[in-house]
């Protein structure tokens, strides 16, 4: 029997579950300042897949990078599900929000 499409089906399910809590935080922590940090790793980790032989190792590096840029857009419409008040503000950025509103 062959468990590569279980691996990387599986592999696939839990980043992506774990890149949901990853844009939630860092938008309540940092904003969207930090957007470019996503683009870097994301980019860092297709390229990566690009020379790994192992075919499992290269989808999850893949699968990582997809859900890194992803995310950039995720980061953003985070804000707005903020800004209609579906999550909660950081007291300590509040003022970041009146301005861009």
């Amino acid at each position: 029997m062959y468990f590569t499409g279980i691996i990387i089906a599986v592999s696939t399910f839990l980043v992506i579950g774990i890149f949901h809590p990853i844009v939630i935080k860092m938008e309540y922590y940092t904003g969207t300042r930090f957007w470019w940090v996503f683009l870097l790793l994301g980019t860092g980790s297709v390229a990566a897949a690009l020379f790994v032989a192992d075919v499992v190792f290269s989808s999850i590096l893949g699968v990582i990078g997809a859900s890194f840029l992803w995310s950039i857009g995720e980061l953003f419409e985070q804000r707005k599900r903020v800004l209609r008040g579906w999550f909660p503000k950081n007291p300590k950025r509040a003022g970041e929000y009146e301005q861009k509103a």
